[in-house]
């Protein structure tokens, strides 16, 4: 592989910054998504992740500066003609006998002759790759993303397209009992790693509109219902609107402005799979324009309390 800042572009004294910024660059232009048909595409883009893998980490890219590690992350094996005895001719037949450094300083808890063999080797050597002294592969860097939904979406428990900032656009289903504010994780979405490592997530915030005629209490909601005066006197059928659509409810003869009813289940879906309640609460609407009749009625009932 080319050198790692060839490959992203960047002098060797760049920051931290401007390495994950070219980084970042190169990956949302020659990502696979983007470039389905192009296969040089998808090879600069692995490109650009293993050389990101080595220069976003700090300390693998000072065993690259310091020639401890190669292009693709690899050990150099060098330095054997620098000890006594070593591999090279003019150093007897002994030869260099890295049993007995290593058995020579083992009582010191790991000392020179541990050190000798990461220094030649570097990590791998240490621990295979795998052990507890190990560095895992960087994950890729996570994403934060928002989501503005309705509560006829979130009610309908809809299956949404959402374009992310990496460029993907996916399909997001609406969770149960999803509130304003709230953060969900996609799994793997986020910014791809190294060659060798997964891909960071999508914190995804969760930002629900609100509704001009709906109030939202946890899982229940609240709306104001207009009633005619003669329904509010004489009783009969009236329609509430709902999330879904509007429903038919008998309200009593003689209901008075303010009062509240509960539809149940018409609310906003739960956690635990049910559904919040819905209250509709009557407000009496007096006829447009003057009503002989009605004025007359009001007139003998207010004479009648006043006797």
């Amino acid at each position: 592989m080319r050198n790692p800042y060839e490959v992203l572009g960047v002098p060797k004294a760049a920051s931290e910054a401007d390495i994950k910024k070219a980084y970042r660059k190169l990956a949302k232009e020659f990502h696979p998504d983007r470039n389905k048909n192009d296969v040089k595409a998808k090879d600069r883009f692995s490109e650009a992740s293993a050389a990101y893998e080595i220069l976003g980490d700090a300390e693998k890219r000072k065993q690259f500066d310091r020639g401890e590690i190669d292009a693709e992350g690899k050990p150099r094996a060098s330095g054997f003609e620098g000890f006594p005895g070593g591999f090279g001719g003019g150093g007897g037949a002994r030869g260099f006998d890295f049993e007995s450094m290593a058995r020579g300083n083992r009582g010191g808890g790991g000392g020179v002759g541990e050190d000798i063999f990461s220094h030649i080797f570097g990590e791998a050597f240490r621990a295979g790759g795998a052990g507890p002294g190990s560095r895992q592969p960087a994950k890729g860097e996570d994403v934060a993303a928002e989501l503005v939904i309705t509560l006829e979406q979130i009610g309908g428990e809809e299956k949404l397209r959402l374009n992310l900032p990496t460029g993907r656009e996916v399909d997001v289903m609406i969770p149960k009992g999803a509130v304003d504010g709230q953060t969900i994780r996609l799994r793997g979405l986020g910014h791809p790693g190294g060659p060798r490592s997964g891909p960071g997530d999508v914190l995804l915030t969760i930002r629900v509109q609100p509704h001009p005629r709906f109030k939202v209490e946890g899982a229940d909601l609240r709306v104001s219902v207009d009633i005619p005066l003669e329904d509010a006197i004489l009783g009969g059928t009236i329609r509430v609107p709902t999330l879904t659509g509007a429903v038919e409810m008998k309200m009593p003869a003689m209901t008075s402005s303010g009062r509240t009813f509960r539809l149940r289940g018409k609310g906003l879906p739960k956690k635990d799979g049910t559904r919040g309640d819905l209250f509709a609460t009557t407000a009496i609407i007096l006829p447009e324009g003057e009503d002989a009749a009605l004025a007359e009625y009001a007139r003998s009932r207010r004479a009648a309390k006043a006797a």
